[in-house]
């Protein structure tokens, strides 16, 4: 039963009826039993990078109705990056989304995922290329990573070259300032920002509210670090969070909770901290590939289940 509001000098409990009483019959309560929404305000929301279930849009919609995931992070469609749509498959992706009902919480790009020393006026057309794919297609998010070494993944000491991606990356945000859009770093192993200190670094170089970070557990495991320790570190700047647990043995990635990614307590205290954002599933766990991962439908369901699993044992409400 619902009580009134109290005021800071009251007490809470029945108010204690007045000396003089009424001889008029009672009024007999109603109960009202009429089906209000929940508060949305109040709970996290499910997306995925559904490419993961299926290369063609049909099933990939399917399965995420199936499974309760209202969004997706778009990344591909019949093996096509975002950024390399044609007009027609940009409307045919579009209208397929629209009308399975699923909204685009990001756009997942393969932006900063190159050699620092790779042309930079190339690269910052691509960027151009994602914010567009973003505003196209509704999305408030761009994922982006923080470039590897030059000649590649492990040809070299990427932190030489911080200041250079610094600067990059002032120049994304500047060029998306007035647009409806902002970036999430992904951590990611080989980049300059698979471990922590780089991330914090980053987004202290950048000050900026157009770019924050996008948590992932499964990475942090990869590179060898504690995601149980740098979520402290990072929490004031996520604003995104990617599920993928995996086993600090050797790296491979498993199902939320069943990995070293302390996925349960991270997302305890993220709710109890006010996060009320999107976490969005990757499970990876057919393929964990460089640039894309293939989890299947059944596996997909395994992934959607563990995480609802936790979610549910932790009280954390999930929009539908």
């Amino acid at each position: 039963m619902m009580r009134r509001a109290t005021t800071s000098g009251e007490k809470f409990g029945p108010k204690m009826p007045s000396a003089r009483r009424s001889h008029r019959p009672k009024a007999v309560a109603t109960l009202d039993f009429t089906p209000r929404p929940a508060d949305i305000r109040f709970m996290v929301h499910l997306s995925a990078f559904s490419d993961e279930i299926d290369p063609a849009i049909a099933p990939q919609i399917e399965h995420c109705q199936k499974n309760g995931v209202t969004h997706i992070e778009l990344r591909m469609v019949d093996k096509v990056n975002v950024l390399d749509f044609t007009a027609d498959q940009r409307k045919a992706v579009k209208s397929a989304l629209d009308a399975g009902g699923l909204g685009v919480i990001a756009i997942g790009s393969p932006i900063g995922k190159v050699a620092i020393d790779k042309p930079w006026s190339e690269h910052f057309d691509r960027f151009k290329i994602a914010v567009d794919a973003a505003e196209y297609f509704g999305a408030p998010l761009i994922r982006v990573f923080s470039y590897y070494p030059p000649g590649g993944e492990g040809k070299g000491d990427v932190n030489l070259h911080a200041e250079e991606i610094y600067d990059r990356f002032r120049q994304k945000v500047e060029y998306a300032q007035n647009r409806n859009v902002a970036l999430v770093h992904e951590n990611e192993k080989g980049i300059f920002g698979e471990g922590v200190k780089n991330c914090v670094a980053l987004m202290k170089a950048v000050n900026s509210p157009k770019l924050r970070t996008a948590f992932d557990f499964a990475n942090f495991v990869q590179a060898k670090e504690k995601p149980i320790d740098n979520w402290p570190q990072l929490k004031p700047f996520t604003t995104h969070i990617h599920i993928k647990d995996a086993v600090m043995a050797d790296g491979h990635v498993v199902p939320a909770g069943h990995g070293d990614g302390d996925v349960e307590a991270i997302l305890k205290d993220a709710y109890a901290s006010g996060y009320r954002g999107f976490l969005t599933l990757e499970p990876h766990l057919k393929v964990a590939g460089h640039s894309h991962g293939e989890t299947g439908p059944e596996l997909f369901k395994t992934a959607a289940d563990a995480l609802k699993t936790i979610l549910t044992r932790n009280n954390i409400p999930l929009a539908k």
